[in-house]
């Protein structure tokens, strides 16, 4: 009966166990900051270390620098030879821009030189025109600026005789009628030689419809009427018979006419006067060309 009673009571049989593993956490908890300050300690020694090794290094890669600087003469020759080489063509080419000066100063003076001799001396005098005509070359005409021995014959005439007679003006007169002539037949044989030269002619492409009186109407004699209409600047073209209604058919013919010389009234007149075939002309279709 104890025995039954104990089954169904509840009882912690395994409670020192949990008391066993709780102590031991408190122990870490209370052990813990001791054992981490002194892994902490390993690791800045470690550290302190590295950084002394590194530094080592570093003095050894510097000595094995300045030594190779010092064992080496034939770099620093080099380069001095290249400032050297440097310095000469510097100077080289301040000698070149200082004659580059003195060639532009020298031509300077001399531009400042031929001005003035050029602005001192006077302008030349003009010589003698002489305009010969267009048409006959036996004759030439001078301009009256360019005749001081003209002028002084007319003068000496003045002194001699009494009369108001102005030769001078005379001799201006007759060289102006000259000009004139001239100029008439320059004039002249232009308007000819425009005239000689071929205009554009106009022209016009005109479709007429020729419509006969019945379908009894002979079509080929009415063509042939047609066609016998001659005119100067008319030229007949293609032809063909178009279908109207109730068996009857008109003529459909081309034409090329000068707009100068043939008139559409005209040629509508000429065909209408074959009145046993022709009832009407109508115009179906006009292009310029």
């Amino acid at each position: 009966m104890a025995v039954d009673f104990l089954v169904d009571e509840k009882i912690w049989f395994e409670k020192f166990k949990y008391d066993d593993a709780e102590r031991r956490y408190y122990e870490q908890q209370v052990n813990g900051p001791a054992g981490s300050s002194s892994h902490q300690q390993e690791n800045g020694a470690s550290t302190i270390l590295r950084d002394i090794a590194r530094a080592r290094e570093n003095i050894q890669k510097s000595l094995a620098g300045s030594a190779s600087t010092s064992s080496g003469p034939g770099d620093q020759n080099e380069l001095l030879s290249r400032i050297s080489h440097l310095e000469v063509e510097n100077q080289n080419l301040h000698n070149v821009v200082a004659d580059l000066q003195k060639a532009i100063f020298k031509l300077e003076s001399r531009l400042n030189a031929l001005e003035k001799s050029t602005s001192h001396q006077p302008s030349p005098v003009p010589p003698t025109q002489k305009v010969e005509p267009f048409g006959v070359p036996s004759k030439k005409v001078e301009l009256p600026s360019a005749s001081p021995a003209k002028k002084a014959e007319p003068a000496a005439a003045e002194e001699d005789d009494d009369d108001d007679i102005n030769l001078f003006g005379s001799d201006d007169e007759e060289e102006d009628q000259e000009a004139a002539k001239v100029r008439e037949e320059r004039l002249r044989q232009y308007a000819e030689k425009k005239a000689k030269k071929p205009g554009l002619i106009a022209k016009s492409s005109i479709l007429l419809d020729v419509k006969p009186w019945d379908d009894e109407t002979d079509m080929a004699k009415m063509e042939e009427c047609v066609r016998s209409v001659q005119m100067d600047g008319l030229v007949w073209g293609a032809s063909k018979l178009v279908p109207v209604g109730y068996g009857i058919k008109k003529l459909q013919i081309q034409c090329v006419v000068e707009d100068d010389k043939v008139g559409t009234d005209i040629l509508e007149e000429e065909i209408t006067k074959f009145e046993d075939y022709v009832q009407s002309v109508d115009i179906a279709a006009f292009n310029k060309i």
